[in-house]
């Protein structure tokens, strides 16, 4: 055994004496699926999948970056077709949602610049604030007096100043007060970049927290593996961001771009998105359906956290609920903060209701 693997089996052995361990899970587990971000439940569309497939024509890879051979023409009309959903002048599409932030954030900030952050913001967010070289600040969640004294304090120094926040976060599923966080930014002359992966397709008429809010942020970051049903990432901005991105981005400047086959069903999941309005509002009424059963806060998005403390407590309610055919998986530090493991559920269009209220039945007994 080398240095490296007894460095690996010691902290293997202390993420499972804290019940962090993690294993990828087996993929033929057959139970009712609560925990997938596919709100809509377009990854297994038809619409989708045939679009996918005539999209093969155009090969299954783009065998390059956008910026050499690897720009095939569906990536403009997907680019045209979510700048218009989001409100926006233009947009650029990343290999993922990861991607886009570490691309962006550290292309419209850097070194002599001010990034502040919500502290719950996604780990992909604070990813690309660190690369970018500037100094970085977190704010308490959803906090805006505790953004203005930041912005007070340390807006002064800096050249530039990006605010980044959630439009719905990921794991609590509520809504960031985007008016309010845009009206303290503007009065401090700084940007605000939203991660709207878990947004798009369900809050604002599908599209989005900032249509939710009739908010304006300055970037507007989201996914099409969500609600979308397919895979990658998009900035949506004014032109001349997206001009700079395109230039300044190194995560779409050195990656490959994404098959043909992928981008072709972005296209037919977002097109459904902006035509069909009820479809988006389903997933928000099962959960406020599950969320009123169950005793808990009504829900704001299609994500619904049931907090339960250790994460040995977690496992053991995720575990509790495979064992009646639900799906739920525990969810632990670090991707969320200590002492709040949690079952986070998520509420798809595709789900019935009988078996949501069968699921709130079935978590009930876990809620503090």
């Amino acid at each position: 055994m080398t240095s490296l693997d007894d460095m690996a089996r010691r902290k293997l052995e202390a993420l499972q004496s804290g019940a962090l361990l993690r294993t990828l899970p087996g993929p033929n587990r057959t139970a009712l699926n609560f925990c997938s971000n596919d709100y809509l439940g377009l990854a297994q569309d038809q619409r989708l999948k045939a679009a996918a497939a005539a999209a093969l024509e155009h090969g299954a890879g783009a065998g390059a970056s956008r910026l050499v051979t690897g720009n095939h023409a569906l990536y403009a009309e997907l680019e045209a077709k979510i700048a218009a959903l989001k409100g926006e002048q233009a947009a650029l599409v990343f290999g993922s949602g990861y991607l886009a932030n570490l691309g962006t954030i550290p292309a419209l900030v850097g070194p002599g610049d001010l990034i502040l952050a919500d502290e719950l913001s996604h780990a992909c967010m604070i990813s690309g604030a660190k690369l970018s070289g500037a100094v970085v600040h977190t704010y308490r969640h959803n906090d805006v007096e505790h953004l203005r004294s930041l912005l007070e304090a340390h807006r002064p120094a800096a050249a530039n100043c990006l605010v980044l926040t959630e439009g719905v976060f990921s794991m609590d599923g509520d809504l960031s007060p985007l008016p309010d966080i845009i009206a303290a930014a503007r009065d401090h002359d700084a940007w605000v970049m939203t991660d709207d992966a878990h947004g798009l397709g369900v809050v604002g008429n599908g599209r989005g927290s900032a249509a939710h809010w009739n908010a304006r942020p300055d970037v507007q970051m989201g996914t099409f593996s969500k609600a979308v049903g397919s895979y990658g990432g998009y900035v949506a901005a004014s032109r001349p961001v997206i001009d700079l991105l395109v230039n300044r981005a190194r995560s779409v400047i050195y990656a490959t771009g994404l098959p043909p086959a992928v981008v072709a069903a972005s296209i037919a999941g977002v097109d459904i998105i902006a035509s069909d309005p009820a479809l988006c509002a389903r997933p928000l009424a099962l959960a406020r359906t599950f969320t009123a059963h169950a005793n808990l806060p009504a829900a704001q998005s299609a994500i619904v956290p049931v907090v339960l403390g250790t994460p040995e407590a977690a496992l053991k309610a995720s575990t509790t609920l495979e064992r009646q055919g639900f799906l739920v998986t525990a969810i632990r530090p670090p991707t969320v903060p200590a002492n709040t493991a949690r079952l986070r559920v998520t509420f798809s269009a595709a789900h019935r209701e009988e078996d949501v209220l069968r699921l709130a039945d079935a978590v009930r007994p876990f809620v503090r």
